[in-house]
């Protein structure tokens, strides 16, 4: 029985984190991995997107080149390429991560992991033990519990088509359905995005999202508000038909499911050990990512906290700190993460929500700070598209709690308004700051 003082289940990016540190640390360590190394992130998450986000950007740019005096002929989109190549960088990211398990010392065992007492893992029939055992085996789309959903694709389905939808259908109102949407319509599909309820984006600034819903209507994406689908069919010509609410919307060549994730915790035999899950499947961990069994942890997608890839990296990183150099204070701090969506127009958002503030400050504590523009991209174009940013601040000094944008650049700049916010930084040190002009980050500390 081959024994460590680590065994890491899942080899994603805070798997893989947590592994590489904790070795470095000199902890004798494993990571079982049954599929891709890299996890979601990587082979079906936001290395990919970003690669599809790319090309949707090239694409619109080329479509904005006449009205600055370029005359193009393009034939178009050769989407087999754009997959091919894809796909060939994801594969040579996969190896990247194989050959730093090894030059980090960290062995990986290939299979999947189920645990047989506190202590123990069965893999492929054979017994590992380890000191400490991190779980991070990250999540998978969900797919609703209605006839015909099969007949639909997720997120990770999107990465293996291979020939562009003419007709998209994309359910959900998430960060993944708009950055598909908004990447499927660029790239020349026609795309319905339909919502159970009216409202993209639900738990973001109420500015980012009616300015994204806008923006994305203007572009010709339609929207089908307040629907719950029933059922799904397909024509002799393989078409789709999607009914519900006493509706029904065909002619769709392709159905995307963007509804949600699911951890992968239901195969782990956490049952048998006393690791307590949630009623979503998600794993019950305290500030220093420990489960109710104090030797097994858990961080990233699988605790249903900020289901971020560098939240994961960074809680993988701080676990393997506290457990293995002696940083006994070392915990993850969940407050005031940056973040972007990738959708076209891009969001960069951190901090509270005007919203969020109003509720924990009060509202007569709040104060807001908004620069509706449109970028200088656009001036020598008919085509416009609106970029707004947003200042929330607290108090007589006004601190910066909330910074939130949608436009060209957001997604690049908001790191490093981030770091202001997290050093606590006030709407007066964001005046002292001289503006870069002509620039649409200027707005930021012009704002006040």
């Amino acid at each position: 029985m081959r024994s460590y003082d680590y065994v890491v289940i899942g080899a994603g990016s805070g798997g893989l984190a947590s592994a590489k540190r904790a070795a470095a640390h000199g902890a004798s360590v494993a990571i079982i991995e049954g599929g891709r190394l890299g996890g979601t992130c990587v082979n079906v998450g936001c290395v990919p997107k970003k690669v599809m986000w790319n090309a949707a950007s090239i694409a619109e740019h080329i479509r904005m080149a006449k009205s600055y005096g370029f005359s193009l002929e393009t034939s178009g989109l050769d989407w087999a390429h754009l997959k091919r190549t894809r796909d060939a960088y994801v594969t040579r990211l996969n190896g990247i991560y194989d050959r730093g398990l090894g030059l980090s010392g960290v062995e990986l065992i290939e299979g999947w992991a189920k645990f047989v007492d506190p202590h123990t893992l069965d893999v492929n029939g054979e017994k590992i033990q380890a000191k400490h055992i991190l779980i991070a085996t990250g999540g998978r789309p969900t797919l609703p519990d209605v006839p015909g959903a099969e007949l639909g694709i997720t997120s990770d389905g999107f990465f293996e088509l291979e020939e562009q939808p003419k007709h998209v259908a994309i359910v959900g109102a998430g960060y993944i359905a708009v950055e598909i949407a908004g990447v499927m319509k660029a790239l020349g599909s026609k795309v319905t995005v339909l919502l159970r309820n009216e409202q993209l984006l639900r738990s973001f600034d109420a500015q980012l999202r009616e300015t994204l819903m806008e923006e994305m209507a203007k572009e010709g994406i339609h929207f089908v508000t307040c629907i719950e689908l029933d059922h799904i069919e397909k024509d002799e010509q393989g078409l789709l038909t999607l009914a519900g609410n006493e509706q029904k919307l065909s002619g769709f060549d392709c159905l995307l499911w963007a509804i949600g994730r699911t951890p992968n915790t239901d195969q782990l035999g956490l049952e048998e050990v006393g690791v307590v899950r949630d009623d979503n499947g998600f794993i019950r961990v305290n500030e220093y990512e420990d489960t109710d069994v104090p030797h097994i942890h858990a961080v990233g997608d699988v605790t249903g906290r900020i289901q971020l890839t560098p939240v994961a990296i960074a809680a993988g990183r701080k676990l393997s700190d506290r457990l293995f150099a002696g940083h006994s204070n070392a915990k993850m701090d969940y407050s005031d993460i940056a973040t972007v969506i990738f959708s076209h127009p891009p969001i960069g958002t951190v901090g509270l929500s005007e919203a969020e503030a109003n509720e924990e400050y009060g509202v007569e504590e709040v104060h807001v700070y908004t620069s509706t523009f449109t970028n200088m991209y656009y001036s020598m174009s008919d085509h416009k598209v609106q970029t707004c940013m947003k200042v929330v601040a607290v108090g007589e000094k006004r601190k910066i709690v909330g910074i939130h944008g949608i436009g060209m650049g957001m997604d690049e700049m908001i790191q490093g308004f981030a770091v202001a916010l997290k050093m606590g930084a006030t709407v007066a040190d964001l005046n002292r700051t001289v503006a870069i002009h002509p620039t649409a980050s200027e707005e930021l500390v012009l704002i006040g």
